[in-house]
């Protein structure tokens, strides 16, 4: 189990040696955390907690991964099933958020997955820091007590970590996941070089930023695409970049990043 279906080739080349050196995890730094990377199998989470909290994370993960792993040896349609998988019996926390998430974007529950797992995680380890950040894939789950930004990675795009997400408030916690047809290991249909999309649950921003981005296959989708996203449920905002054109939508900010050269 991995956290997505390796994507076909579609769209533009995409950038495996930027991906494997996982440029977007400079994509959030929150001063007074300490940073700490988690890997169990093909999960690997970058977390930044108020101390070093690597056993309890995890813990935290193989409780998500034998869970999901356990329903889908009773149900192995659910691991490559593309469309909405129905509620068809008891299921775990973390598989019933990937259910409903899956359901809300019109897509199958392996879109949710990182999400599910980082905002799983996340939650978990609420219960010895009060602020967290869970990074899984680009996915990311946040719960913090000050306002921080959260930088877009578009790949190739010349907008890429160039403006940045202002999250004033993450209230009790919340998710901001990337999808892209140009870039990493995510299964998309379309050619979207970033479509990030802020919710209340990681395991819905994550679904709805894969159907959002299936949508797109030329610039001049990108309103269409927004339009459809804003009717998936509890979505908070919608940012897409597909080479130098951005579109944006929903209670979010949009700031210049300040990066600094050398």
């Amino acid at each position: 189990m991995g956290s997505k279906p390796a994507k076909p080739s579609r769209g533009r080349a995409p950038l495996p040696e930027s991906y494997r050196k996982r440029t977007y995890r400079e994509r959030v730094h929150t001063t007074g955390l300490v940073a700490f990377r988690v890997v169990c199998e093909q999960t690997d989470l970058l977390i930044q907690a108020e101390r070093p909290l690597a056993d309890e994370a995890r813990e935290h993960v193989l409780d998500c991964r034998g869970q999901i792993a356990g329903y889908i040896r009773r149900y192995p349609e659910f691991a490559t099933t593309l469309v909405p998988w129905p509620n068809v019996s008891p299921a775990p926390l973390v598989v019933r958020q990937m259910i409903h998430a899956g359901q809300a974007a019109g897509v199958g529950p392996m879109a949710a997955v990182a999400g599910a797992i980082a905002e799983s995680v996340g939650r978990g380890l609420l219960e010895a820091t009060s602020r967290i950040v869970v990074e899984n894939g680009g996915d990311l789950f946040v719960k913090s007590d000050a306002p921080l930004v959260a930088g877009i990675f578009a790949g190739a795009s010349p907008l890429s970590m160039k403006m940045g997400l202002k999250i004033p408030d993450t209230g009790d916690g919340l998710g901001l996941c990337t999808s892209s047809g140009t870039v990493g290991h995510s299964l998309s249909r379309g050619v979207a070089d970033a479509v990030c999309v802020v919710a209340r649950s990681s395991a819905l921003a994550d679904a709805a930023a894969t159907a959002i981005g299936n949508r797109i296959q030329r610039p001049g989708d990108i309103d269409g695409a927004i339009q459809s996203g804003r009717g998936m449920g509890d979505i908070l905002g919608i940012v897409v970049v597909v080479g130098r054109q951005m579109g944006a939508w929903g209670s979010i900010e949009l700031v210049p990043l300040n990066r600094k050269k050398g």
